[in-house]
């Protein structure tokens, strides 16, 4: 038998981890730089240098518009052919 102060703990716990799940993203921004384009996981403030514009997750291109995605992990930024780390 469950007492009131553990029912009451129990349903904290479970609404936490639903509030935690909810929460998370699988993306979240479409980051471009020309016409390279990559999802990130973070929301990264990107050095002036980089000259990438950040998009929503659920950005498209327009209908004349060309973009080639590119995937890579962690922190940084495609300059050509180049992932440059910061």
């Amino acid at each position: 038998m469950m007492t009131s102060l553990g029912k009451t703990l129990a349903s904290a716990a479970v609404g936490a981890g639903l509030v935690a799940i909810t929460s998370m993203s699988a993306s979240a921004a479409i980051v471009c730089s020309g016409n390279t384009c990559w999802h990130t996981h973070e929301a990264y403030r990107y050095p002036p240098e980089a000259r990438v514009i950040v998009h929503d997750d659920n950005w498209r291109s327009g209908p004349s518009e060309h973009y080639v995605f590119r995937e890579h992990e962690g922190r940084g930024y495609w300059r050509g052919d180049r992932w440059e780390n910061w």
